[in-house]
C-alpha cells in the first residue's frame, strides 16, 4: 500500500509513518513545520523517520495550499489517505483563530478533494474528543449528540465530521474519522501536559492545575493510537447502506480512540513525580475558557468493528515517557 500522511511531522503522523514502513508500505508525507511551537522537533521526528529506512518521501508543505498540495503531488502515486495535519490546541484557538480555520477547515477540504479526484480507496482523518464539548453523559459514545462544542478548535474538528459525511454522500469516498482522547508517549508534543509538567518539574517549578485539580482523562498512549489507525486505515468502511459507527448509512465511519479509562490529572502527576523522582509543587489555576472537566471514551464500537485494544495503562506509559523526555533534552 502506498499512503499519503499529512501532519506527517507530528506526534501521531511520525509514529504512523514508522509503523506503516516497518510493515512494508510505501509512505508521502507532508507536512508545513510550523512554529505552534518548536519546528526542531518535528524535523528530529522526520529524521527518526527516514534513519529507520524504507520508502518515505517528505514534503514540507502546508496542505492549506491547493496550489502547492497539486505542484507536490502532482506525479505521486497513492492508495490511501491519513489526514492527520491540523491546528491542534484548544487554548490557542482563543488567541488565533485564523489558523484554525485556515488548517482545520480549508485543509481538510482540500484534502477531501484530493481524494475525490484520485479515487483514493480510503481517507482516515484526526478528529477529537473535545467535539463532545460539555456533554456530561460518560463515557463518550459515538452515537451521542455533538454539537455543542465549548472551543473553536472543537467546533472546527465537528465541522470536518460534517464535510466528510457531504463526501460520502455525494461521491461515495470511503471516510473513517477517529475522536482521538488526549494522546501522549515518546515524541510527544511540547504544549501537552505531559510534557510541561515533565519539564517544570525536572527544572523544580510549580506546575499549572487548572479547576483546583478536579480534571481527569482519558489518556490514551501513542502505541495504542497508533494500532487504532493503523487498524482504521486497513479496514474502510463499506458502501452498503448500512449504519455505521457514528450514524451514518454512507461509507463514512467515526470512532473513538482512547482507552476506556478516565484518570484524574492529580494520579498523573503523581506518577510524573515519581518517574523524576522530584518533588511536586502545585500553581492551582481556575478553569480556563474552552476546555472540559473529563473526557472518557466509550470504544465499544471501535473494538467491535476494528478490533481494537488499548493495551498501555498510564502507570506504564507515563515512566516511559518521562524516560524519553531525560534522553532527549538533556534534563
Amino acid at each position: 500500500m502506498r499512503v499519503l500522511i499529512t501532519g506527517a511531522a507530528g506526534f501521531i503522523g511520525a509514529a504512523l509513518a514508522d509503523a506503516l514502513l516497518a510493515r512494508g508500505d510505501s509512505v508521502i508525507g507532508i507536512d508545513n513545520c510550523n512554529d505552534y511551537y518548536d519546528p526542531a522537533l518535528k524535523f528530529d521526528r522526520i529524521a527518526r523517520v527516514r534513519e529507520n529506512g524504507g520508502d518515505f518521501t517528505f514534503h514540507q508543505l502546508d496542505f492549506a495550499d491547493m496550489a502547492a498540495v497539486e505542484a507536490a503531488l502532482g506525479g505521486a502515486e497513492f492508495d490511501s489517505i491519513v489526514h492527520l495535519g491540523a491546528q491542534a490546541g484548544v487554548r490557542y484557538s482563543l488567541e488565533n483563530p485564523a489558523a484554525y480555520v485556515q488548517s482545520n477547515l480549508v485543509g481538510h477540504a482540500n484534502m477531501l478533494e484530493v481524494a475525490r479526484h484520485r479515487g483514493v480507496a480510503h481517507m482516515v482523518y484526526a478528529s477529537s474528543s473535545s467535539v463532545y464539548g460539555g456533554n456530561e453523559k460518560l463515557p463518550f459514545s459515538v452515537d451521542d449528540r455533538a454539537d455543542h462544542p465549548v472551543s473553536l478548535y472543537a467546533a472546527t474538528k465537528r465541522a470536518d465530521e460534517m464535510l466528510s459525511e457531504s463526501y460520502a454522500h455525494l461521491y461515495r469516498i470511503p471516510l473513517t474519522g477517529l475522536r482521538f482522547f488526549t494522546v501522549y508517549g515518546p515524541w510527544g508534543r511540547p504544549d501537552m501536559a505531559m510534557w510541561i509538567f515533565t519539564r517544570k518539574i525536572l527544572a523544580g517549578e510549580p506546575i499549572p492545575v487548572f479547576n483546583k485539580g478536579e480534571m481527569w482523562r482519558d489518556f490514551t498512549y501513542i502505541d495504542d493510537i497508533i494500532a487504532g489507525v493503523v487498524a482504521a486505515l486497513d479496514n474502510p468502511p463499506a458502501d452498503d447502506g448500512k449504519v455505521k459507527a457514528g450514524g451514518s448509512s454512507k461509507p463514512h465511519a467515526l470512532y473513538n480512540i482512547g482507552n476506556h479509562r478516565s484518570e484524574k490529572l492529580t494520579r498523573l502527576i503523581e506518577l510524573i513525580g515519581e518517574a523524576c523522582g522530584r518533588e511536586v509543587a502545585i500553581d492551582w489555576q481556575p478553569m480556563q475558557k474552552g476546555d472540559v472537566t473529563r473526557t472518557y471514551a466509550d470504544i465499544e464500537a471501535i473494538q467491535r468493528d476494528l478490533g481494537y485494544a488499548p493495551t498501555t495503562s498510564i502507570d506504564v506509559g507515563v515512566p516511559r515517557f518521562v524516560e524519553w523526555y531525560r534522553e532527549y533534552t538533556g534534563a
